[in-house]
């Protein structure tokens, strides 16, 4: 059985909030989820976020490994950029991509609000719970690295 996508294993929410979940939009050519799952441990800084709200479809499931930093570059302001560290969790067995979301936009309770939804080129953005489920859904589960599927008889 597929294994559906937890959520972040520290989550920036209040106990009383729940979990929350948030879609990470990179280039591929610029970080891939190649890139972040051969990353030592699987984790690497998501970083260059220069708003925290700055690709089209959706291939794996990361966690947050360290939470929000300011990055040191040399020349910029301190302030002008931060990171978070992200660990990959796993790839989805099938990647959800962008035109499957925008068609199930009647279909699943918060996505007419979706974030993808109204401004595609955001960095970071909020995923409601019932899109999260929607998306791990139609990704068919994932795999985690080191995990061996088991062949369904």
């Amino acid at each position: 059985m597929p294994r559906k996508a937890k959520p972040t294993a520290q989550p920036a929410s209040t106990p009383a909030a729940g979990p929350q979940y948030w879609l990470l939009n990179t280039e591929p050519g610029e970080w891939s989820w190649s890139d972040q799952a051969r990353a030592a441990g699987g984790t690497a800084p998501w970083d260059g976020v220069r708003n925290r709200a700055a690709s089209r479809r959706v291939v794996g499931v990361v966690e947050v490994a360290r939470p929000w930093y300011e990055e040191e570059r040399e020349g910029e302001k301190a302030a002008a950029a931060g990171a978070v560290d992200m660990r990959a969790v796993g790839e989805f067995r099938q990647p959800v991509a962008l035109g499957e979301i925008k068609k199930a936009v009647d279909e699943v309770e918060g996505m007419r609000d979706f974030a993808l939804l109204r401004q595609p080129r955001l960095s970071v953005m909020p995923v409601p719970a019932k899109v999260w489920d929607w998306i791990c859904e139609m990704g068919g589960g994932f795999v985690q690295d080191g995990d061996i599927e088991e062949e369904e008889d």
